[in-house]
């Protein structure tokens, strides 16, 4: 009995092996490339070179920001959430592999420009609502421009997220649209975003409906994700904060 363990064990292994390769290939093929594969090691350099051009652009934003927040409430800067980031793990899973909380992906800990009244108590997992009071003065006007996501700069250079990819969720809230959309697991496949194709094309929406809009264009992402698509991600992203779509 030991022995046909062992055995099953190994063929559950190569078969997580084999998944895992298919993946990779599936991810790193450029569309209309006769399956020539995007080298990972480049998509992370220009990932971090981007997020650096960046911090050096907006650093005199951002501490004018920083400025504001301290002197108009009380409270951090910066705020910290745990996130569900990339699911680097096989269909299949061996004893190896297993977490001991499976919360859809590896967990991720994001920074923000604070935008809400702090009170010290813990915070409820739950999406911000059309004028939510919780909000500051200051914090509405940073989500309107998006101003509040520049910190999560620092994750890309973290190679904790990408500059482009699916928007990471809370865990709970991650865990009640896992039971409700069985695809959604998929977009943990690659790293999240601080924009995306769901970002531009849908903009901020809680209802089912919009949902599930937003998971299809997470998955086209995740089917046709290369340079081109992520560049024109980028550019898409300009009209959406400049005119404050989708923001609440």
């Amino acid at each position: 009995m030991r022995a046909l363990r062992d055995v099953r064990l190994r063929q559950a292994r190569r078969a997580a092996s084999l998944h895992l390769e298919a993946r990779a290939g599936l991810r790193d093929a450029v569309p209309g490339s006769g399956g020539r594969r995007q080298d990972p090691g480049t998509l992370a350099t220009l990932n971090v070179l981007l997020a650096l051009a960046l911090l050096v652009l907006t650093a005199p934003l951002m501490a004018v920001v920083a400025l504001l927040i301290r002197l108009t409430s009380r409270g951090p800067v910066l705020f910290a959430q745990e996130r569900v980031g990339l699911d680097r793990r096989a269909g299949i899973l061996t004893h190896g592999e297993r977490r001991r909380t499976d919360i859809g992906g590896r967990p991720v800990r994001i920074y923000k420009f604070r935008t809400m009244y702090f009170d010290g108590s813990p915070t409820h997992q739950v999406w911000t609502k059309p004028n939510d009071d919780r909000v500051t003065p200051v914090g509405r006007v940073l989500r309107s421009y998006r101003i509040d996501e520049l910190p999560q700069l620092f994750n890309v250079l973290r190679r904790e997220m990408n500059v482009v990819g699916p928007r990471p969720e809370q865990p709970q809230i991650f865990a009640r649209l896992r039971q409700r959309h069985a695809r959604f697991p998929v977009r943990q496949k690659v790293l999240p975003g601080i924009t995306g194709l769901a970002q531009v094309k849908c903009g901020y929406g809680g209802d089912d409906f919009q949902i599930r809009r937003k998971l299809e264009f997470d998955l086209e992402y995740v089917e046709r994700r290369d340079l081109k698509l992520d560049l024109e991600i980028l550019l898409r992203t300009v009209p959406v904060v400049l005119l404050k779509r989708g923001a609440r």
